[in-house]
C-alpha cells in the first residue's frame, strides 16, 4: 500500500474516533459511524496483506537473478565469447535486475523496512552486472579491433629518409628543386571509412551501452569506450612513423632529422584525420548514435590528446628558428592544416571538441606568421651574402642556383604564399611595370602599362632585385672587366631561363624575360666590347705606314701582327678557363666573337699579304676559329705549344 494511501485512511480513522467521542450523536449515527471504522481497519488489513505478499514477490525474483549474475561471476570466462544465446540470457537477466531496482525505488521505504534491505541487495547486484558489462565492452572492443591495413599507409618511402643538407647560408645546394620536392599525397584524395573494429560486433556494443546507460552507468560505459579507443588512436601514430615529441625535442633536433619527420607529419596528418578519425567518428556513432550528444563526446574524449599530439609538433616547427631551408616544409605543414580544416571542423562539432578547433586554427595562424617571417629571413641571407673573393671562372654562381631552384619551388604554394605574405597594412593592388618592378619618374620602359600583382608576385620581385643586387656586387671582385661581364651575362641567363621554364613565367611576366634577355645580351655586348676592341684595333691600319707617306712599314707591319698574336694567346689562355655552362649561350658567344674576330684577321692579312711572308703568320683564319672555339669550356689552355716555326 503506498504511503498516501496509508495517510488517507489513518485520517479517516482518526475523523471516526474523534466523532464517536462526541455526546449529542443519536443512535443511529453511532452506528453508521462505527461500521465505517470496520471497514476502514478492514482496508488497511487487506493492503497490509498485499504488501507482504508483493514484497514476497519481489524478493523471490532478486533471488532469481541474484543466482544467475553470481554464477556467471564464478565463472570467469567472457559471456559474449560463450555465444548469442547465453549472452541473450544474461542481457535478459541484467534487464530483470534492473527493473526490480527500479521498482523497490519507487516504494518510499524506511530505512529500517524489509523492503529498503531488499533494494541495497537489488544495487549491489546491478553494480556487480554493470562491472561485468564493462569488463564484457573493453574485452570486445580489445579482441575485435581491426589492424590499419598496410595499404592505408602506402605513402611510406626511403626518399622520407633523405638528409636534406643545403644550407641557405651557404647556397651550395644546386638541385634545391630535387630535395623539396611537393609532398606526393594530394588535397583532393578521397575521404574514406575503415572498419576499425569487427562490424558483427557492433550490436553487441550498442546493446551494451544501451544496458548500461538505462541503468545509469553511462559515464564507466563511456570511459571504457574513451580508454580503449584512446589506446588503439596512440598505436595509428605509431603505425604512421608519429613519435610523441616535446616542444623542446624538436627545437633541439637537427634540420636533416626534423626535415624528414615533417615529411612524415604532413603525409601522416592527411591519413590520420581523413581516414582513421573518419572512422574512428564513424565507430562512436554506430555505438552511441542513439544517445543524444554521447557519440561526439566519446569521440572528442578518446580523439583529443592524438590531435593534440600532432598540432603540437606543427606549433614547435611554428615557434622555431626561422631557418630558410625550412620554409617549404612550413608551409607544407600550413597547406595540410587548411585544407583539413573542414573534416576537422565536422568532426569536432560540440562544445567538447571545440578545444581542437581553436587550436587547429591557432596553429595555422602561427604557421603562416612563421613562413613569413622565414621568407623575410631569407631575403636578409641574400641580401648579406657576401663574398670576398672571385667566384672562379664566371659562371653561375651558387647563390643564384640556390635562389632560383628555391623560388621555383614555391610556385606549387602559390595560393598559401599569397596568403601568409599578405600585409594587413598593405594593399598589394600594386602599380608595376611590365617588368614587375614599381613604376617610377626615370622608369626608361616606353609606353609601359600597370598591372596589379598578388602579394607573392611582389616578394618575389624583391627578392630577385635584392639577387641581381649581390651579384652585381660580386661581378666588382673581378680585376677584368670582360669576366664581370661574362658572370653577369651568364648569371641573368641562368636567371631567365628558369622563369621561361617554370611557373615563374606566370608570376613574373613575358615582360620581365624580355628584359632581363635584353640585359645580359648587353653583357655580351660589353664583354665583347672589353675583350676585343684593343685586340681589334691592333688589326687597322692607322699606325703603320711609314712617317708622311702612304707606303707600309713591314717592320711595323711585323710588329703589328705580333702584337695581336701575343694579345690573342693572353685571351685563349685566360678564357678557355672561364666558363658558361650553357651550352647554347656558349655557342652563340663564340659565333658572335668569331665573326668579328675572323673577319678582321682576314681582311687585314689579306690587304697585307704582299707585305708579310709564311714565317710572320703563325695562325690561319681557321686555326684562329677552331682556338675560339676552345673558350668557355672552364679547363685553361696555352698556345704556345702551337706556334708555327
Amino acid at each position: 500500500m503506498l504511503e498516501g494511501e496509508e495517510n488517507l485512511i489513518a485520517a479517516a480513522q482518526n475523523l471516526v474516533k474523534a466523532l464517536e467521542n462526541r455526546k449529542n450523536l443519536t443512535n443511529d449515527a453511532r452506528k453508521i459511524l462505527a461500521d465505517l471504522g470496520t471497514q476502514l481497519s478492514s482496508i488497511t488489513k487487506i493492503h497490509e496483506k498485499k504488501d507482504e505478499e508483493g514484497s514476497s514477490e519481489v524478493e523471490h525474483r532478486l533471488n532469481v537473478v541474484q543466482d544467475k549474475i553470481m554464477n556467471w561471476e564464478v565463472d570467469q570466462s567472457m559471456i559474449w565469447d560463450c555465444g548469442s544465446d547465453e549472452a541473450y540470457e544474461y542481457v535478459k537477466t541484467v534487464e530483470e535486475t534492473r527493473k526490480l531496482t527500479e521498482t523497490l525505488e519507487s516504494l518510499c521505504l524506511n530505512r529500517d523496512s524489509e523492503e529498503n534491505e531488499l533494494l541495497l541487495r537489488a544495487h549491489d547486484v546491478l553494480q556487480t552486472a554493470m562491472a561485468r558489462l564493462e569488463d564484457e565492452f573493453k574485452h570486445m572492443l580489445v579482441q575485435n579491433r581491426q589492424p590499419f591495413e598496410p595499404e592505408h599507409v602506402s605513402f611510406r618511402s626511403n626518399e622520407e629518409d633523405v638528409v636534406d643538407e643545403g644550407s641557405v647560408l651557404s647556397f651550395g645546394d644546386y638541385s634545391v628543386e630535387d630535395v623539396l620536392q611537393r609532398d606526393s599525397i594530394s588535397r583532393s584524395s578521397e575521404e574514406f571509412i575503415v572498419d576499425l573494429v569487427n562490424p558483427h560486433i557492433i550490436p553487441d556494443l550498442k546493446c551494451i551501452a544501451n544496458l548500461m546507460f538505462n541503468a545509469n552507468y553511462d559515464q564507466e560505459c563511456t570511459q571504457a569506450f574513451i580508454s580503449i579507443r584512446k589506446d588503439a588512436l596512440d598505436d595509428c601514430l605509431f603505425i604512421l612513423d608519429v613519435e610523441k615529441l616535446s616542444i623542446e625535442d624538436v627545437l633541439r633536433m637537427e634540420w636533416g632529422t626534423l626535415n624528414s619527420k615533417i615529411r612524415r607529419w604532413t603525409r601522416a596528418m592527411k591519413i590520420f584525420v581523413q581516414v582513421y578519425l573518419a572512422s574512428e567518428k564513424w565507430l562512436s556513432d554506430q555505438i552511441f548514435g542513439d544517445l543524444d550528444t554521447t557519440s561526439s563526446i566519446c569521440f572528442a574524449e578518446a580523439s583529443k590528446a592524438s590531435m593534440l599530439q600532432l598540432l603540437n609538433f606543427a606549433e614547435a616547427i611554428a615557434i622555431g628558428p626561422h631557418q630558410p631551408e625550412k620554409l617549404h616544409r612550413i608551409l607544407s605543414m600550413h597547406e595540410v592544416l587548411v585544407d583539413l580544416s573542414p573534416d576537422i571542423d565536422a568532426l569536432y562539432i560540440n562544445e567538447v571538441g571545440s578545444f581542437v578547433r581553436t587550436e587547429c586554427q591557432h596553429v595555422i595562424s602561427q604557421l603562416g606568421y612563421c613562413a613569413k617571417a622565414t621568407f623575410i629571413e631569407f631575403e636578409n641571407a641574400v641580401a648579406s651574402n657576401i663574398s670576398t673573393n672571385a667566384f672562379a671562372g664566371g659562371g653561375i654562381h651558387h647563390i643564384s642556383r640556390y635562389v632560383m631552384n628555391y623560388i621555383r619551388a614555391l610556385t606549387d604554394y602559390s595560393e598559401t604564399l599569397d596568403l601568409v605574405l599578405k600585409d594587413p597594412d598593405r594593399d598589394f593592388a600594386v602599380s608595376l611595370s611590365p617588368d614587375l618592378s614599381p613604376v617610377s619618374e626615370d622608369d626608361s620602359v616606353s609606353g609601359s602599362s600597370s598591372r596589379f600583382v598578388s602579394p607573392m608576385a611582389c616578394h618575389f620581385r624583391s627578392l630577385i632585385s635584392i639577387l641581381e643586387c649581390n651579384l652585381d656586387d660580386k661581378s666588382k671582385l673581378y680585376k677584368d672587366d670582360s669576366l664581370q661581364h661574362l658572370f653577369l651575362m651568364n648569371n641573368i641567363h641562368y636567371m631567365a631561363e628558369k622563369v621561361k621554364g617554370s611557373e615563374l613565367r606566370t608570376i613574373l611576366g613575358d615582360e620581365w624575360i624580355r628584359k632581363r634577355n635584353w640585359k645580359f645580351q648587353q653583357h655580351a655586348m660589353n664583354y665583347e666590347r672589353a675583350t676585343w676592341s684593343s685586340i681589334l684595333s691592333l688589326l687597322k691600319d692607322e699606325g703603320i705606314h711609314y712617317p708622311g707617306s702612304n707606303s707600309v712599314s713591314k717592320t711595323l707591319l711585323k710588329e703589328r701582327l705580333q702584337s695581336f698574336y701575343v694579345a690573342f694567346e693572353e685571351v685563349y689562355k685566360s678564357q678557355t678557363g672561364w666558363l658558361i655552362p650553357d651550352t647554347q649561350l656558349r655557342e652563340d658567344l663564340r659565333i658572335s666573337t668569331s665573326l668579328k674576330v675572323i673577319q678582321a684577321y682576314r681582311t687585314f692579312v689579306g690587304r697585307h699579304t704582299s707585305h708579310l711572308s709564311e714565317k710572320n703568320i703563325k695562325y690561319s683564319a681557321d686555326d684562329l676559329e677552331n682556338y675560339l672555339l676552345d673558350l668557355f669550356e672552364g679547363s685553361p689552355r696555352s698556345l704556345h705549344s702551337f706556334h708555327r716555326k
